[in-house]
């Protein structure tokens, strides 16, 4: 057996329906390579060991559960990485897909490690606290709007694909969850900078409830902020509006 650890965020999936459904949804696309992060009791792993003509890596912090594992589930003999993915390299030389149900108090960390890989990664297919998965999903004009929202709808296509209750958990948590999709743009909406970019997002979300005149006149010149685009607040933004901005810097 195995101790669930609070301060890692440990709260395991039960509920084999919800199981069923995670890897139907990543069955739904096409991958070769596969990364789970934290796999814990195995409840995804062991179906994801079984799909074939794969190959499948997991990145499993806690060395009690790497054990428990490696004695429940010899297929993954040399396939657990024993350390954060907040500090690993990249797994894969090749695209790969990434799924798990994400640690919660991690998880938007987990999203930025995934944009630094952003070009190997095509395709995420995670659980996350659903107040997370709502702040990535949402649009402009939502309170829920925000840096991690702009960022990852740059990169990403989001689809919120449904919420889990928290009995589906052991033990359950305190909050509901919900399974998103991320798959990889083919294009990306021009921008002067992807570094102009992030600044730009992360400058005006920062004092969100000022409007963007005052937001942002520390990163654009005074003649560009007298435009009454600049009366409106981060929020009503759309990713566009966000992008077209980066050429006034």
């Amino acid at each position: 057996m195995y101790h669930l650890k609070k301060s890692l965020g440990q709260h395991f999936l039960k509920d084999e329906s919800v199981v069923n459904s995670i890897v139907a949804a990543l069955r739904a696309g096409e991958f070769a390579n596969l990364l789970e992060v934290g796999p814990g009791g195995g409840a995804l792993t062991k179906k994801l060991i079984l799909i074939p003509g794969i190959q499948f890596k997991a990145v499993e912090l806690d060395e009690e559960k790497v054990q428990y594992l490696l004695q429940h589930f010899p297929l993954l003999k040399d396939k657990i990485i024993h350390e954060s993915i907040l500090t690993m390299q990249r797994p894969f030389d090749a695209p790969f897909t990434v799924i798990g149900n994400f640690p919660y108090n991690i998880s938007t960390q987990i999203l930025f490690k995934i944009l630094e890989w952003k070009e190997y990664v095509p395709q995420v297919i995670g659980m996350f606290q659903k107040e997370v998965a709502e702040r990535v999903a949402a649009q402009e004009g939502s309170k829920t709007y925000g840096v991690i929202s702009v960022l990852m709808q740059y990169y990403y296509q989001v689809d919120y694909l449904f919420s889990v209750d928290n009995k589906s958990f052991t033990p359950p948590p305190k909050v509901q969850s919900a399974v998103i999709r991320l798959t990889a743009k083919k294009e990306y909406l021009p921008v002067k900078s992807e570094k102009a970019l992030w600044l730009i997002v992360k400058t005006a979300f920062n004092q969100r409830r000022k409007t963007l005149r005052n937001a942002l006149k520390s990163v654009l010149p005074k003649e560009a902020l007298e435009d009454k685009l600049f009366d409106r607040r981060a929020e009503t933004l759309s990713l566009k509006e966000f992008a077209d901005l980066t050429f006034k810097m």
